[in-house]
């Protein structure tokens, strides 16, 4: 990054910095805080880390005199949170975070990628206050400042929980370990969860065989584990009858039948194909380790992410669905600034659609601040040299 360039992004950052619009997590002194600066070798990411603030007024102080192009805090809570191992900090408990990144769900257009990590996140909302018993008011949803969003849980009768138990939330919001022979074997207990998640994708499943031709249909099974041509030809005889079954009660089909059973089996034990692929569909795709991590660093709301100079939103639960990050998580403005462009684009931005061509031409500052972030771009004309 040109010296020029890495001038105006701090510079943008610190104007927006001097501004009273940050909005503090409770209980700073208790969090570690971690910070990477606008330095000479930025974007190379230099994270300094260990730090405690005694208050507000301290941290406040600290970010508006460095403008830091990253800002994060711990979910963990801590005696020493300034210590410099974590075994010297003394953990106290943690608030739960689910993390949503579109990389890890999708490929493609920018916008595309934020629309549907939007989705996720409404599905994982759903799921947490519709099935898991958690209230709207106790969840703070934060755009991320990038491409996904991350869900707080502040209450204080789950901030003790350890790794274990965040794994088991983890795994029932991404449905990891769904066992068929348990929601086979019964009546469905809710109207909503997985065990109807799981008879959706399965019939789902089956009216795709149905879709098919014969010996297609055969080559699909026989590539489950345990599956042989002779069973395969049998089972599809039966896809009638289970999907019959399925509409009216799952725990009337015969699992102790040698081709159902067997294929039932060898859909749980699959990984790829098209059965997998339906019951993702139907989780909401968190990121795993984060959730189970009672350490982890995560951005905080209202502080600028280096990577686009979008302001690290917070979203109310009920405004997700009009939420959009390329107009409500802007904080610069249109006045004109001289880029150069590294190549021919295409973006959305507040509202407009913006052809930059590659070379050297003048876009809105939100836009030079963004592209200039990504590395796309460098501050051109005369501030250049």
């Amino acid at each position: 990054m040109k010296k020029a360039t890495l001038e105006f992004l701090r510079q943008r950052f610190l104007a927006y910095y001097q501004d009273d619009r940050l909005s503090l997590p409770p209980t700073v002194a208790q969090r570690e805080w971690a910070m990477v600066l606008f330095d000479p070798d930025y974007p190379e990411i230099h994270m300094h880390r260990h730090m405690g603030f005694p208050g507000k007024d301290e941290l406040l102080a600290y970010i508006r005199n460095m403008a830091p192009a990253h800002l994060y805090y711990s979910s963990a809570y801590y005696a020493l949170p300034h210590a410099p191992t974590m075994a010297e900090k003394g953990w106290l408990g943690a608030d739960l975070i689910f993390d949503l990144d579109a990389d890890h769900i999708t490929r493609g257009p920018y916008e595309m990628m934020l629309e549907r990590v939007r989705q996720e996140t409404e599905k994982l909302i759903g799921m947490l206050t519709g099935e898991l018993g958690f209230p709207p008011s106790g969840i703070d949803l934060v755009f991320s400042g990038g491409r996904g969003y991350h869900v707080h849980v502040r209450d204080p009768e789950i901030r003790g929980w350890g790794s274990e138990e965040r794994r088991e939330l983890i795994d029932y919001v991404c449905g990891i370990g769904i066992d068929p022979g348990i929601i086979l074997s019964s009546p469905a207990p809710s109207p909503r969860g997985w065990h109807q998640r799981y008879i959706a994708a399965l019939n789902e499943y089956l009216l795709w065989l149905e879709s098919m031709e014969p010996k297609q249909a055969v080559a699909e099974l026989v590539s489950l584990e345990g599956v042989g041509k002779g069973t395969a030809e049998e089972f599809l005889k039966r896809v009638p009858g289970i999907r019959s079954a399925l509409a009216r009660d799952a725990s009337a089909i015969n699992l102790k039948d040698f081709a159902t059973g067997k294929v039932i089996r060898g859909l749980a034990g699959s990984k790829e194909g098209k059965f997998p692929a339906l019951l993702r569909e139907k989780a909401a795709l968190a990121d795993e380790p984060v959730t189970t991590d009672i350490k982890r660093l995560i951005r905080m709301p209202t502080s600028l992410h280096g990577g686009s100079g979008f302001r690290v939103t917070p979203v109310p639960v009920r405004e997700l669905p009009s939420f959009d990050p390329l107009e409500d998580a802007v904080v610069f403005g249109t006045r004109p600034v001289t880029i150069d462009c590294s190549r021919n684009l295409s973006m959305t931005l507040l509202g407009d659609t913006h052809d930059v061509p590659k070379g050297t031409s003048q876009v809105p500052e939100a836009l030079a601040v963004f592209l200039c972030c990504r590395g796309m771009a460098e501050i051109g004309g005369s501030h250049a040299a």
